[in-house]
Protein backbone atom coordinates (compact mmCIF):
# COMPACT_ATOMS: atom_id res chain seq x y z
CA UNK A 1 0.00 0.00 0.00
CA UNK A 2 1.53 3.14 -1.04
CA UNK A 3 1.05 6.04 1.38
CA UNK A 4 1.04 10.17 0.28
CA UNK A 5 2.52 12.52 2.19
CA UNK A 6 0.29 15.53 2.28
CA UNK A 7 2.81 17.70 0.07
CA UNK A 8 2.62 14.68 -2.47
CA UNK A 9 -1.15 15.14 -2.77
CA UNK A 10 -1.23 18.39 -3.10
CA UNK A 11 1.46 18.57 -6.04
CA UNK A 12 -0.29 15.60 -8.03
CA UNK A 13 -3.74 17.87 -7.63
CA UNK A 14 -1.55 21.28 -8.53
CA UNK A 15 -0.04 18.84 -12.18
CA UNK A 16 -3.99 17.98 -12.46
CA UNK A 17 -5.37 21.26 -12.13
CA UNK A 18 -2.66 22.46 -14.56
CA UNK A 19 -2.56 19.78 -17.32
CA UNK A 20 -6.35 20.14 -17.18
CA UNK A 21 -5.99 23.79 -17.84
CA UNK A 22 -7.89 25.38 -14.93
CA UNK A 23 -4.98 27.18 -13.41
CA UNK A 24 -4.69 29.14 -17.26
CA UNK A 25 -8.41 29.77 -17.20
CA UNK A 26 -8.81 30.31 -13.24
CA UNK A 27 -5.59 33.04 -14.07
CA UNK A 28 -7.23 34.43 -16.99
CA UNK A 29 -10.47 35.19 -15.08
CA UNK A 30 -8.76 36.82 -12.50
CA UNK A 31 -6.32 39.12 -14.38
CA UNK A 32 -9.45 39.92 -16.34
CA UNK A 33 -11.44 41.29 -13.20
CA UNK A 34 -8.12 42.76 -11.84
CA UNK A 35 -7.53 44.90 -15.00
CA UNK A 36 -11.67 45.79 -14.91
CA UNK A 37 -11.62 49.65 -15.02
CA UNK A 38 -14.19 49.35 -11.90
CA UNK A 39 -14.70 46.91 -9.29
CA UNK A 40 -18.00 44.88 -10.38
CA UNK A 41 -20.18 44.46 -7.30
CA UNK A 42 -20.36 40.56 -7.30
CA UNK A 43 -16.67 39.18 -8.04
CA UNK A 44 -18.16 35.84 -8.29
CA UNK A 45 -21.31 37.08 -10.83
CA UNK A 46 -18.49 38.36 -13.11
CA UNK A 47 -16.37 34.78 -12.38
CA UNK A 48 -19.63 33.27 -13.74
CA UNK A 49 -19.63 35.72 -17.02
CA UNK A 50 -16.41 35.45 -18.04
CA UNK A 51 -16.25 31.67 -17.47
CA UNK A 52 -19.68 31.51 -19.59
CA UNK A 53 -21.45 30.03 -16.73
CA UNK A 54 -25.52 31.47 -16.89
CA UNK A 55 -25.94 33.79 -13.97
CA UNK A 56 -29.70 34.64 -12.79
CA UNK A 57 -30.24 31.22 -12.24
CA UNK A 58 -32.08 29.53 -9.88
CA UNK A 59 -30.81 26.20 -9.00
CA UNK A 60 -32.83 25.21 -5.75
CA UNK A 61 -35.65 25.98 -7.99
CA UNK A 62 -34.71 23.99 -11.30
CA UNK A 63 -33.64 20.89 -8.63
CA UNK A 64 -36.95 21.36 -6.94
CA UNK A 65 -38.66 21.71 -10.75
CA UNK A 66 -36.55 18.21 -11.56
CA UNK A 67 -37.82 16.53 -8.62
CA UNK A 68 -41.13 17.31 -9.64
CA UNK A 69 -40.96 15.69 -13.01
CA UNK A 70 -39.14 12.77 -12.58
CA UNK A 71 -42.63 12.16 -9.71
CA UNK A 72 -44.83 12.99 -12.67
CA UNK A 73 -43.12 11.09 -15.16
CA UNK A 74 -43.59 7.91 -12.39
CA UNK A 75 -47.26 8.76 -12.44
CA UNK A 76 -47.60 8.73 -16.29
CA UNK A 77 -45.86 5.37 -16.39
CA UNK A 78 -48.19 3.83 -13.99
CA UNK A 79 -50.89 5.18 -15.79
CA UNK A 80 -50.05 3.87 -18.86
CA UNK A 81 -49.29 0.55 -17.40
CA UNK A 82 -53.00 0.22 -15.76
CA UNK A 83 -53.88 1.38 -19.03
CA UNK A 84 -52.39 -1.20 -21.33
CA UNK A 85 -53.13 -4.26 -18.60
CA UNK A 86 -57.23 -3.11 -18.72
CA UNK A 87 -56.65 -2.38 -22.63
CA UNK A 88 -55.39 -6.34 -22.81
CA UNK A 89 -57.81 -7.17 -20.24
CA UNK A 90 -60.51 -5.71 -21.98
CA UNK A 91 -59.47 -7.72 -25.25
CA UNK A 92 -59.43 -10.93 -23.77
CA UNK A 93 -62.76 -10.93 -22.45
CA UNK A 94 -64.10 -10.07 -26.47
CA UNK A 95 -62.78 -13.16 -27.50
Amino acid sequence: MAYQTPDSKKEEFRKYLEKSGVIDALTKVLVGLYEEPERPPNAVDYIKRYMGAPTGIDVDALRQENEDLKKEREELRSTIDELNTRLTQGAEEED
